[in-house]
């Protein structure tokens, strides 16, 4: 009865509380990420709490939601520029439909006007939405900062108590300890490394290549890095597209080997040398914990998502650890 009771209290809160559900995500991923050097601060170089945490939350909007903020106005106000010119839309449109009409596999593709039309008010729809997911984050980073401020305060005291709440042996507790420190770091330091790097890399090509709006399709590039499997693919191949169909043979097919060999590539080179120092994550829980993620948290589930997923192994493990008392037997081979 007294876990019934528990586990209504928690449904009730976490319902009544989901709008604010990012904040509070935001605040467990830089608290992880500050942790090591913030108990460094305050109890080998003696500085309080709260000055030490202050200092995190100005280094948090100095280098993190600043960045962030100013990259998403300066994608709604060229974003918004480009739509305030159909003209350009329709001619970039038919150039390309045009090219497309007698090419193999391409031609396939449905590049109607009706076509255009459905794609352009499917995409206006979201207008509004995006309108309020700014309220709402703005909302929801005024919360992270909040809540980490009293995180870390009060953080030995919360880990004390969320050790002692655990019913497990401690093997098992170091376990998800390290699981979701690994997965957080891994996210949250890897995922923007690899975005930005490609960007930069994307950016440069389109600016060698002679493409309009280098900036904001290289910023676009680097947030396509996020997408599951085909990544910056979504942007750059359109784009070569564009070029091609406008007539610049030499620069499209130059522009598609630079982003298939350099963008492409410095994905596979961070992933196995960067990234791999980070936390080795499986790429299946990477790709389908990303999906999820998406999903259930908007962008920050991009760290939650992967963590949701290597969580079943990681409660496996400590099932095994807790309760697993079952010996090993080898199957007989049948060639004997």
């Amino acid at each position: 009865m007294l876990i019934l009771i528990i586990l209504l209290i928690c449904i009730l809160i976490f319902k009544n509380l989901l709008y604010y559900l990012p904040g509070f995500l935001g605040a467990i991923t830089l608290y992880i990420l500050f942790r090591n050097s913030y108990f460094t601060l305050t109890e080998k170089y003696r500085w309080n709490k709260s000055l030490a945490s202050i200092l995190y939350i100005f280094v948090s909007i100095v280098f993190i939601v600043a960045p962030i903020w100013a990259i998403g106005e300066y994608l709604i106000r060229q974003i918004v520029e480009v739509l305030n010119n159909p003209q350009e839309i329709v001619r970039q449109f038919n150039n390309v439909k045009a090219y497309m009409s007698d090419k193999p596999l391409l031609k396939d593709i449905d590049m109607s006007d009706e076509a255009l039309m459905n794609f352009l008010q499917r995409l206006t729809k979201y207008i509004p939405s995006v309108l309020n997911s700014v309220a709402e984050v703005a909302v929801n980073i005024l919360v992270t900062l909040f809540v980490l401020y009293f995180m870390q305060v009060h953080g030995r005291n919360m880990e004390d108590y969320i050790r002692r709440a655990i019913p497990f042996s401690q093997k098992s507790k170091i376990e998800i300890w390290r699981e979701v420190e690994m997965m957080v770091k891994s996210n949250a330091i890897g995922i923007p490394i690899l975005g930005l790097c490609q960007g930069l890399v994307a950016m440069l090509g389109y600016w060698v290549f002679g493409v309009e709006n280098f900036i904001l399709l290289g910023i676009l590039t680097g947030i396509s890095s996020i997408v599951p499997l085909l990544g910056t693919m979504t942007i750059y191949v359109p784009v070569c597209i564009t070029v091609l169909a406008a007539g610049q043979t030499a620069n499209g097919i130059g522009l598609l080997i630079y982003c298939f060999i350099l963008v492409g590539g410095i994905d596979n080179i961070l992933r196995f040398t960067i990234l791999k120092t980070l936390g080795d994550v499986p790429p299946l829980i990477t790709v389908f914990g990303v999906l999820l993620g998406l999903n259930m948290f908007g962008m920050l589930g991009l760290i939650f998502g992967p963590l949701i997923l290597s969580s079943v192994g990681v409660l496996i493990k400590v099932y095994s650890n807790e309760f697993g008392k079952g010996k090993i037997i080898e199957l007989p081979d049948e060639s004997s």
